[in-house]
């Protein structure tokens, strides 16, 4: 085992030279040997004693001593002389060898093993201290390593987006289980066929983001991609992810037709029933030979309820116009705060308490914005007028958003899945499109309309987030 040591901590002490042409220091002449580590600790050694020992061999054969004396006592001291310098030479270059054996195993990957004799106090010692030390957070560092890698093959494998991994010419290099039956192959198959064999290639250009109709061997339909770059060995390589919105459109498509038949239905029916029902009614009168003598008022009574159930339905109409014909906004520089204490100043049944902001500048549509906020605090006045609530109105800038909130001390909402259902009110006399108008108009400005119950206070509050302009 020592000679083996000895050889592996040679071998290592060699590779550990640097080339003279890299290293800028002057090469030793070819015919001169040079020593090696072991060498030169043992001849440090034998120097170190050969004066006290030649010093004592002299005076040893100088002096009055028999022969018998002389050669036992030169043995001796030649013997202890040189066990003490191979002592030395051994003391030094075994733990070198140790320390060599453990770089090794690093190395190769195994890190279960550990120096003995690793005490603190000793310069050695603290040596030995930090190559355990470093062994065992490599260790952890490479079972770490080894469980992320496993969540991430897990991940890549269940996910149900196709996945391609392609490197700097193009090639495939990695692709996961919907990959697989998008491409209707397995990945055998697929592994090193460039991004054209795969009728990928334009997704590797252009815009790294976009949507597409496309049709591949095991799949097709709309698909949503993105491109996103990352290196590996130095060289870049591209991620490319496709997500099927095909089936998530057709869901919403199926929603979106059913939330549109059952509210047409429902403004049809409470229109129709009631002229169907009044429009059998006169037919009735007017089939009898002996009417009554109020006959005329009832005719009068009926076709005034058909003609106001008619005019409902038109406003009806009008009204779902109103929301698939919603002009695009023609934004322009806009002052925020005249724009809120304009739309507050309308609402004359309650005061409207302002709380003012920052000075903030928008590039928004006017009117478009301020038929929103006239909408919502509208809303607000409504809810808060039965429990005598005050409206809050105000705004402050969040981040690169600026956020509108209206405030109000109501009831709050009972029903958040009905909100911006369209032509769906609770009020009596209300059309049901205001917040659907409205949240379309923030979204055509790039925001967001949102509607929640208020947490420190009774109330509900309405937010707009519109982007910053600076």
């Amino acid at each position: 085992m020592e000679s083996e040591a000895a050889k592996a901590a040679d071998h290592n002490t060699a590779n550990a030279v640097t080339p003279a042409s890299q290293s800028g220091i002057r090469s030793r002449p070819k015919n001169k040997p040079r020593l090696n580590h072991e060498d030169r600790i043992l001849l440090l050694a034998m120097g170190s004693g050969a004066v006290p020992v030649l010093v004592s061999l002299i005076f040893l054969w100088t002096g009055n001593h028999d022969a018998n004396t002389r050669w036992t006592l030169t043995f001796l001291l030649c013997v202890t002389w040189l066990g003490f310098a191979f002592a030395a030479r051994g003391a030094v270059v075994r733990p070198l060898q140790t320390l060599s054996n453990m770089q090794s195993a690093l190395r190769e990957g195994d890190f279960s093993f550990r120096v003995r004799g690793a005490k603190s106090g000793d310069a050695l010692g603290e040596l030995m201290l930090e190559v355990n030390t470093l062994s065992e957070m490599l260790r952890e560092q490479r079972l770490g390593a080894m469980e992320a890698s496993a969540l991430l093959t897990t991940v890549m494998t269940e996910i149900d987006v196709a996945v391609f991994a392609f490197d700097g010419e193009r090639r495939l290099r990695l692709v996961n289980r919907a990959g697989e039956r998008v491409m209707g192959q397995n990945a055998e198959r697929l592994l090193g066929k460039n991004a054209e064999e795969l009728d990928l290639l334009e997704c590797l250009e252009g815009e790294s983001a976009r949507t597409l109709e496309k049709n591949f061997p095991g799949q097709s339909g709309r698909w949503g991609f993105r491109r996103s770059v990352f290196r590996q060995g130095g060289k870049p390589h591209y991620l490319l992810v496709l997500a099927d919105l095909s089936r998530a459109l057709r869901e919403e498509e199926r929603q979106a037709w059913q939330r549109l038949v059952r509210v047409l239905g429902h403004e049809l029916n409470n229109s129709l029933a009631p002229i169907c029902s009044i429009a059998g009614s006169l037919e009735d009168i007017m089939k009898r030979e002996a009417r009554a003598a109020d006959w005329e008022d009832d005719l009068r009574r009926g076709l005034r309820v058909i003609h106001e159930r008619s005019d409902a339905l038109s406003r009806f109409m009008r009204d779902y116009s109103r929301l698939t014909r919603l002009p695009k906004p023609q934004v322009r520089p806009t002052e925020l705060a005249p724009l809120v204490r304009t739309a507050a100043g309308l609402e004359t049944r309650a005061l409207i308490e302002i709380e003012p902001g920052p000075e903030i500048t928008l590039n928004v549509d006017p009117d478009q914005l301020q038929q929103v906020l006239i909408n919502l605090i509208r809303n607000a006045v409504d809810a808060s007028l039965d429990s005598a609530g005050t409206v809050k109105v105000g705004w402050a800038r969040n981040g690169s958003w600026i956020s509108v909130f209206v405030q109000d001390e109501g009831p709050g909402i009972a029903n958040p899945a009905n909100l911006f259902v369209p032509f769906f009110t609770t009020k009596p006399a209300g059309s049901g499109i205001g917040l659907v108008l409205s949240r379309q108009i923030a979204e055509a400005h790039g925001g967001t309309l949102s509607l929640r119950n208020r947490t420190n206070a009774r109330g509900c509050e309405a937010i707009i987030q519109l982007p910053s302009t600076n």
